[in-house]
């Protein structure tokens, strides 16, 4: 096995119902639940005019500007899979364009998520495919290799394992770990049922505001009507002797 230029098989994929579940989450509130430690970074931006994208991840780990390995993965990709492509963030060479789109919707792809560029971007906004990318040069790439599919890959720190469940909206990207998305399903769920409860005090002007007020004291500070201790006004306060 050569490291470095070789296409393994995807050994687990996250089920269809699970997807189907969690597409109905925002990716802020999926990634409320993970604790916020998980995010593909804000340099990734959308190129499609709306929607969001739920699927399970078939990764590419690609020399910058070339795109021969997504070219494979895209033939052996199954319906509904989102082909996610580590290319380093360059943005010399694009890495797909109108060709590879239209070939990728053929193919039934989910949608891409790309660190590195792409062109023909008013194809994108037509299409409508979800595709978050790096950002838009005309220079078209090679097909040279090498490159990987189906091994680990991490995009601005989010590690993405061949099969984790890819979410994407508006808000940007997010990778659920396969062992994980069952849990962060029900996380996900259950705080989407506190937010409703909320947006309705909030209609009816009954939302509990008292936190703030609680967790300002808790850190100190000063408030209106309130009196600040400084050394001096605690040793004025001492009792006299």
């Amino acid at each position: 096995m050569t490291i470095g230029f070789r296409i393994l098989p995807r050994r687990r994929t996250v089920p269809a119902d699970l997807i189907a579940r969690c597409a109905a989450f925002p990716v802020a509130n999926v990634s409320d639940c993970m604790h916020r430690m998980s995010a593909a970074g804000p340099r990734l931006k959308r190129f499609h005019r709306s929607g969001s994208l739920a699927g399970p991840a078939l990764t590419v780990r690609t020399r910058p500007g070339d795109n021969l390995m997504i070219h494979k993965a895209i033939d052996m990709a199954q319906p509904g899979d989102v082909i996610v492509v580590d290319a380093g963030g360059d943005l010399t060479n694009s890495l797909m364009g109108d060709l590879m789109l239209a070939y990728a919707i053929r193919r039934q792809v989910g949608g891409f998520v790309i660190y590195g560029a792409i062109r023909d971007a008013d194809a994108f906004l037509t299409a409508n495919l979800p595709v978050w990318a790096m950002g838009v040069t005309h220079r078209g790439p090679y097909k040279d290799g090498p490159g990987e599919v189906n091994v680990p890959i991490a995009l601005e720190g989010m590690v993405i394992e061949p099969g984790d469940l890819i979410l994407g909206d508006g808000d940007g990207v997010l990778s659920v770990p396969f062992d994980d998305v069952a849990d962060v399903l029900t996380r996900a769920a259950a705080k989407q049922a506190a937010e409703a409860r909320l947006m309705v005090q909030i209609a009816a002007g009954q939302n509990d505001r008292s936190w703030v007020d609680e967790a300002l004291r808790r850190k100190g500070c000063v408030m209106p009507g309130a009196v600040e201790v400084t050394p001096d006004t605690a040793r004025h306060r001492q009792p006299a002797a």
